[in-house]
């Protein structure tokens, strides 16, 4: 597993290792909160906290999306990283689209099949039932989003959103500037995209966005004068607020207990801070949910360094995998999901919840490792093609199993 990790022997330039591990264990996260009854739900960061893996999720890629994104702006200029943000774009449309057929035909036979039509209601699948031909046109207009469904859209959104934004990385008071202002006209206005069934986009992306452009300003590594791009810019470690950030986390922590735990105690409460815990909503990213995830980043990114050793160690590759490769991982994610659930219905033992949790992570390192090995065949192929070109002998001509690209 180790020769398919990128910058599995160093970080590399330019690199962030934590970034591909925490991503992974995001991805795993959703899988295991995508499925009803599963026990592992339990343990994952939205019971602990007012945010949960999609927070997480979004924050890392916006990461991400500075460091690469902003190195092509500092590298080739504004046009062509932006043409690269909406190529990256197209790509995740593609994959939503053939997921979205993958799902509404998996959860409709599996409905046919068990006589469930229930599947369909709770899923958002039944006007694909329905009225077919205007659901699929609908999908591919972004504009119907069934359950599950809404995290690819959204992400494509965020990357149009960033392109015509990305040379205000060079200035990131401003960026930030300009997306609080859009993220406050989102929460007050209800400004959002328009949703086929009901209203807005569940996440609005208007208001999403401010959590992306933050890591992107964090992640984006600026061009020094002598040409070499110099590290991501580092949010400076300070005891306030490092206490700010745990006292933020242990009330999340507190709040969700009672929430879950013993909910009759919120009668007791005052009833400002009752309606307040009970109204933090996810659509347009509630202030508590974007306060709680950038406090854990905050904690996480001083607690482990960037060149920690645990993450080339054996238990970190799974994730490092998953997170290197997150697009097959996620798709294949919640398609796992919805057999998972069919898995509990029929016996939610422990036995069974081992074998959903255990197989699940199984089967989306394993599209991680397939992900990575075409990866670097396509990497090695254009270094085979050069070789003979060095060395003064004509290149083999492309095969019928080969084709040039």
């Amino acid at each position: 597993m180790r020769g398919l990790i990128r910058g599995g022997g160093t970080a590399g330039a330019g690199r962030d290792l934590r970034v591909d591990v925490f991503r992974g264990l995001a991805l795993w996260f959703i899988f295991i909160d995508h499925i009803p009854g599963n026990l592992l739900g339990e343990l994952t960061l939205r019971n602990i906290a007012f945010c949960d893996a999609t927070e997480a999720f979004v924050l890392l890629a916006g990461y991400a999306a500075g460091l690469a994104y902003g190195a092509a702006l500092d590298r080739r200029g504004w046009l062509y990283g932006a043409a690269a943000l909406l190529r990256r774009a197209g790509t995740l449309y593609v994959a939503h689209i053939f997921l979205f057929v993958v799902f509404a035909a998996q959860v409709g036979y599996s409905a046919s099949l068990l006589d469930s039509p229930a599947y369909l209601d709770e899923l958002h699948l039944d006007p694909f039932r329905e009225q077919p031909y205007l659901a699929l046109l609908q999908a591919l207009l972004l504009r119907y989003q069934p359950a599950f469904l809404d995290i690819l859209p959204l992400y494509i959104a965020l990357l149009a959103l960033l392109a015509p934004a990305l040379p205000l990385l060079r200035r990131p008071a401003l960026l930030l500037g300009l997306s609080t202002l859009l993220y406050a006209a989102a929460r007050l206005l209800d400004l959002n995209l328009p949703n086929w069934i009901d209203g807005g986009w569940f996440f609005n992306p208007f208001a999403w966005q401010l959590l992306f452009v933050t890591g992107a300003a964090i992640g984006h590594a600026p061009r020094l004068p002598n040409g070499q791009r110099g590290p991501a810019p580092a949010i400076p470690f300070r005891r306030d607020l490092v206490a700010a950030s745990a006292a933020i986390l242990l009330i999340g922590a507190g709040a969700m207990l009672l929430v879950h735990a013993a909910p009759e105690w919120l009668a007791l409460l005052p009833e400002n801070v009752g309606l307040t815990l009970t109204t933090i909503d996810k659509s347009a990213l509630h202030p508590a949910r974007l306060v709680s995830i950038l406090a854990l980043a905050y904690l996480l990114g001083h607690a482990v360094p960037r060149e920690a050793a645990w993450l080339r160690s054996g238990p970190a590759a799974p994730f490092l995998l998953m997170g290197q490769h997150g697009l097959p991982v996620f798709c294949t994610g919640i398609f796992l999901s919805f057999l998972g659930r069919l898995a509990l219905e029929q016996s939610d033992r422990v036995p069974m919840q081992a074998l959903v949790n255990g197989g699940g992570l199984l089967a989306l390192v394993a599209v991680g490792a397939v992900a990575a090995w075409y990866r670097q065949r396509d990497q090695a192929e254009p270094a085979r093609a050069a070789a003979p070109r060095a060395s003064g002998l004509p290149s083999a001509a492309p095969s019928s199993t080969t084709p040039a690209e």
